[in-house]
């Protein structure tokens, strides 16, 4: 079943409570198709006595005990507004809204002979510890990350930014499974296009249900057929914060601890906490080894496929020999060659992240070294080609956006074939696609090639280097303003 076929199993219009407790409780129960989790306590009290409806998946037993049974069989002459004032609650009428108290975690208390009812927030707490990202780990900073309560991940947001400007929309989204998602920008420093564009696009989305923030990104990106990211990713909260001091504006969604950061540029995603840690020299440096990754993780297989098969007389005469001697027993052309070693390292790295880390790792690095040093000397391949690959792999690895690696390991297989049909014009062509695209291709309005397409002189000093703090953030070049 697609997502667009779905049914929403929903009370089609809102109904007001009645006086009679048993046609109340009925609707609630008919609204959840009589869901066994669904349960009843009947309260009495010397006043009093009424229906305590919850679903126990939902509640915590402890707070329903000791701030509405407890309370109840000591009432004496006080009301019900009194006996709930430890408890967040509200007066209703409209069942409907009783029904989405209930998915949320609440109670509702229904009176014999009122209309109206009582919603008791009583909902209960499983969320795991705040603990720094596997996958966004930093050697000096902060080490905690954001988690699947969206509760706890404004309160960590909020802790890094105390700004009374820094603004929370709330937006409910999919019609069968409702989840909340929050839009959060600083006022003075987010440009309001920007923003209003961000929450029309939020608006105007329309399934279902959202289940991971990756929903979200597929019915917000400027281009969905572009195979670069144009969202950025993270679970740290200072990553976030630090994007958000910038001008940007970070979305969360509930029950996902991913926040995604708009608009996104390309260099953004070469870019780690680590960078603002360090002292500047350091910084500048890692910086650097990691742009010059990117060419290495998309190029190099295809500059080796366009040296050996159309370009060897760049080779000086030593390694010539050196690499045509390697070639001699192999009996594929180098790009199948380069092609069944990059489809062996994408089983094994897949075959890494599917198994127990343990294992995963064992798999890695005892298949990396049997098979490679096996299908040499079985003479399918070279141990220049097993270089070139190994290299490629490592490459990959210092991109700190996993999605901005997938797209780099994507772009090596369509260029290596234009290498293989046309050496170094082949690779000039592709390359000049890529950039062509690239400066073309927009996130919510903004150049995503930016700041060197526009160029912009002054955002330069935290492009391919990062200048010193106090050269970098001075008050009159903010950077928030003019992204």
């Amino acid at each position: 079943m697609t997502l667009e076929s779905r049914v929403t199993y929903m009370p089609a219009t809102a109904q007001t409570s009645t006086s009679s407790l048993s046609s109340n409780v009925k609707y609630i129960e008919e609204a959840l198709f009589n869901t066994n989790d669904l349960k009843q306590r009947t309260l009495r009290g010397p006043n009093t006595s009424g229906t305590l409806l919850y679903l126990e998946s939902l509640v915590d037993p402890m707070l329903i005990e000791r701030n509405i049974i407890i309370p109840f069989k000591h009432q004496e002459d006080k009301e019900l507004d009194e006996l709930f004032t430890t408890l967040e609650y509200e007066q209703q009428t409209d069942l409907s809204k009783g029904v989405d108290g209930l998915i949320q975690g609440s109670c509702v208390y229904f009176q014999e002979g009122k209309p109206e009812f009582y919603i008791l927030a009583a909902p209960a707490k499983y969320d795991r510890s705040i603990t720094e990202p596997e996958n966004e780990g930093i050697i000096r900073g902060p080490h905690n990350g954001f988690i699947e309560s969206l509760t706890v991940n404004l309160y960590l947001i909020r802790k890094a930014i105390n700004a009374s400007d820094l603004i929370v929309k709330y937006y409910t989204l999919g019609s069968t499974a409702p989840r909340r998602v929050a839009l959060i920008y600083l006022h003075s420093l987010a440009q309001p296009e920007t923003v209003q564009k961000v929450e029309s696009r939020l608006e105007s989305i329309s399934i279902d249900s959202v289940i991971s923030t990756g929903f979200l990104q597929e019915n917000m990106e400027d281009n969905p057929y572009s195979i670069f990211p144009q969202h950025l990713n993270t679970e740290r909260p200072d990553h976030a914060s630090s994007y958000l001091l910038t001008g940007k504006i970070a979305i969360l969604l509930e029950g996902d601890p991913t926040a995604l950061i708009v608009p996104a540029s390309f260099f953004a995603f070469y870019q780690t906490p680590d960078d603002y840690n360090n002292r500047w020299i350091i910084a500048s440096f890692v910086r650097i080894i990691r742009l010059i990754s990117f060419i290495t993780a998309f190029q190099l297989p295809a500059i080796y496929i366009a040296t050996v098969s159309f370009h060897s007389n760049v080779l000086p005469l030593q390694l010539f020999f050196t690499v045509q001697g390697s070639l001699t027993r192999v009996p594929f052309p180098p790009l199948v060659e380069a092609m069944l070693l990059e489809l062996i390292f994408e089983l094994l790295r897949e075959a890494g992240l599917r198994l127990p880390s343990r294992v995963g790792q064992t798999i890695g690095i005892v298949g990396g070294l049997v098979i490679g040093d096996a299908i040499v000397k079985a003479g399918l391949v070279s141990y220049t080609m097993i270089i070139v690959v190994a290299l490629t792999a490592i490459s990959s690895f210092l991109i700190p956006s996993n999605e901005m690696s997938s797209s780099m390991r994507i772009l090596r297989f369509p260029l290596m074939v234009m290498a293989s049909m046309f050496g170094f014009i082949g690779i000039s062509f592709g390359l000049t696609i890529m950039f062509i695209h690239l400066c073309k291709l927009e996130s919510f309005g903004k150049p995503y090639f930016s700041p060197l397409a526009p160029l912009k002189f002054k955002k330069l000093k935290d492009t391919f280097v990062r200048f010193p703090i106090w050269n970098l953030w001075k008050n009159s070049d903010s950077p928030g303003k003019g992204n």
